[in-house]
C-alpha cells in the first residue's frame, strides 16, 4: 500500500491490517465489560485529559503540524492522555487545536474528549413503561444480543451517545445490565448498566418557552459553517457546526451529500436516532451510528441538526448533508427549538422552528 501524503490527516490502512494490528480492538470482542487502564482513573495522573481516536486511525506527530515528522499510528478507540492543548500557528485555520501527548502530538479534529468519563453509575431498579432515556459515560462499550441461547456482540456504543432504556435485567455477565431498545430497528440489545448515566427530566426542560413561536430562528452560514439562534433579532446561541461535503460525480438515485441551502421549518425531534446503514452488524467500522442524539430533522430527506461523537472538526464541512454539532449544542437547540418534546417522546412532529440555511 502506497503511504499516505504528509498532508493527509488519518492514515489509509485496509480492514483486514486494521483488525489484525488492533488488540484493543479484539479484545473488546473477547470480554463483555469494558477494560480502561487503572492509571486512567487514577487522580495522580499529570494529564490534563482523555480523548478517543474516533476514526480507524491517525498520526501523531514530532510538532502540533501536519508537516512534522511523523512518530506513529494511533488507532481507532486508544485512550490517549492528554498534556497540553495548544493552537498551533501553523493550522489548520479551521481547527488550530491540537493535543500534547505522552509522545508527541494529534490533532483534535478525529478525537472525541472523553474527560467526563465514570464507570461507576448506580443502576436503576426499573424504568418507565415508555422508556427512560440514558447516555453512555465510557469511552466505549459493547453491547450484546441474545440469540437463541447465546450472547451475539453487537454494535459498540460510544461515549455521549444516547439510548433508550427500556428494562433492568440479567445479562451476560454478574450485574445489572439495561436492555436498550433501537429506535430504528425496534431490536433490543443489553449493556451494563454502570455505563449509563440515565437523564433526568430537568436536562430537558424546554429553554425560553415564554418566547413566541414565531420569534426563534436559526440562521446557518455554510460559507462560515456557524450557526446562530435569534430570539426575535437578538442573537442567544452560536455554535460551529459541520456540514455536508458536496458529491463529486454522483450515482443515478444518489441522494446529495451537501446541505441545501434555503428556508426551512423543524418537523420532526427526536432525543436519539439511529443513523447510518441500519443493518445488525458487530463490525466497528461498519457505517453504523446508534445513539446519535438531539436530532431536529428539517428536510424530507431526513437532513438535520444533530449532536456528533465520530468527531471533532467542527468549522470543515465533514457529514453526508446534516448539520454536525457539538453534542451539548445540539441538546441545547433541540430543548429551545420548537416543537416541544417531553423526556418520554421518543419523536415529535410538527412544524416548528424556522431555519435560514444560507
Amino acid at each position: 500500500m502506497a503511504p499516505a501524503s504528509k498532508s493527509t490527516e488519518n492514515p489509509t490502512l485496509s480492514r483486514r491490517a486494521f483488525i489484525q494490528t488492533s488488540g484493543l480492538a479484539l479484545s473488546a470482542l473477547a470480554a463483555f465489560p469494558l477494560k480502561v487502564p487503572h492509571d486512567f482513573l487514577s487522580e495522580n495522573h499529570q494529564s490534563t485529559g482523555l480523548a478517543r481516536v474516533a476514526v480507524e486511525a491517525i498520526y501523531s506527530y514530532g510538532e502540533p503540524s501536519f508537516s512534522g515528522e511523523r512518530l506513529g499510528i494511533l488507532r481507532r478507540d486508544e485512550i490517549l492522555k492528554i498534556y497540553e492543548e495548544i493552537n498551533s500557528s501553523q493550522g489548520p485555520v479551521h481547527n488550530p487545536r491540537w493535543y500534547r501527548l505522552e509522545k508527541g502530538y494529534a490533532h483534535s479534529g478525529p478525537l472525541q474528549r472523553v474527560d467526563g468519563m465514570h464507570l461507576n453509575i448506580p443502576p436503576l431498579s426499573s424504568v418507565p413503561e415508555s422508556g427512560q432515556l440514558g447516555e453512555i459515560t465510557v469511552p466505549f462499550v459493547r453491547s450484546y444480543r441474545r440469540v437463541g441461547s447465546l450472547w451475539q456482540p453487537l454494535y459498540r456504543l460510544y461515549y455521549g451517545s444516547v439510548h433508550w432504556i427500556t428494562a433492568v435485567m440479567d445479562g451476560p455477565n454478574p450485574g445489572v445490565w439495561y436492555r436498550l431498545t433501537d429506535d430504528l430497528l425496534h431490536v433490543h440489545y443489553l449493556v451494563p448498566a454502570t455505563h449509563v448515566r440515565p437523564i433526568v427530566p430537568e436536562e430537558l426542560s424546554p429553554l425560553s418557552p415564554d418566547i413566541a413561536p414565531h420569534e426563534k430562528r436559526i440562521e446557518v452560514i455554510l460559507e462560515e459553517q456557524t450557526l446562530t439562534a435569534y430570539e426575535s433579532e437578538r442573537a442567544v446561541f452560536t455554535a460551529r457546526v459541520s456540514t455536508g461535503i458536496p458529491t463529486k460525480n454522483p450515482l443515478p438515485r444518489q441522494l446529495p451529500t451537501d446541505t441545501p441551502s434555503g428556508r426551512f421549518h423543524v418537523q420532526t425531534k427526536w432525543p436519539v436516532r439511529h443513523m447510518g446503514d441500519g443493518k445488525l452488524t458487530s463490525d466497528i467500522l461498519a457505517y453504523e451510528l446508534p445513539g446519535v442524539p438531539w436530532v431536529c430533522i428539517f428536510q424530507k430527506d431526513g437532513i438535520a441538526l444533530h449532536g456528533t461523537y465520530w468527531h471533532d472538526n467542527f468549522g470543515r464541512r465533514m457529514s453526508h448533508g446534516c448539520i454536525n454539532l457539538r453534542s451539548q449544542d445540539a441538546r441545547w437547540l433541540y430543548r429551545w427549538t420548537t416543537p416541544i418534546a417531553s423526556p418520554q417522546d421518543w419523536y415529535v412532529r410538527e412544524m416548528g422552528t424556522l431555519i435560514d440555511i444560507v
